[in-house]
């Protein structure tokens, strides 16, 4: 039996092939759809997939204002940070977000995501976010994906 056919390849940084994808998130469930951009962004996806490797593909999101979130979660839900002094716990709602900076709604979600440590921070790295139609990486010619 020939055992040379069985081998594992594990990819590292030097042979993965990354790619450039487009997401369209107009009218997406935004949790639905950051699942599926964390899963592309970690390398899940592809047969070569290595746990401690960035594999991934790199991904622009554009219409991130365009997102939707079911039920009452535009008004309910809390995002909490802590600017590091005392009584200094501030607390953002998804729609004083989605008015402010609506890009950071589908980073947060994407970022919850990804692993919580220095392969998850590199990984972050690989997500580009954009408000409208347009994006700056037209010369990386990604590929439209429709999740």
């Amino acid at each position: 039996m020939n055992t040379l056919s069985y081998k594992t390849v594990s990819a590292n940084k030097n042979t993965v092939n990354k790619e450039w994808i487009v997401v369209d998130a107009e009218g997406e469930i935004l949790g639905r759809l950051a699942s599926q951009i964390a899963k592309v962004i970690r390398g899940k996806h592809k047969p070569e997939f290595t746990p401690h490797v960035d594999c991934g593909d790199n991904v622009i999101v554009i219409n991130a204002d365009k997102v939707k979130l079911t039920g009452n979660k535009l008004s309910e839900k809390v995002y909490t940070r802590y600017t590091g002094y005392p009584g200094g716990q501030r607390f953002t709602s998804p729609k004083e977000l989605l008015a402010k900076h609506p890009e950071r709604l589908v980073e947060k979600a994407v970022r919850g995501m990804l692993p919580k440590n220095r392969l998850g921070r590199q990984l972050f790295k690989n997500l580009y976010v954009y408000a409208g139609t347009e994006h700056k990486h037209e010369a990386q010619q990604p590929k439209p994906v429709k999740f």
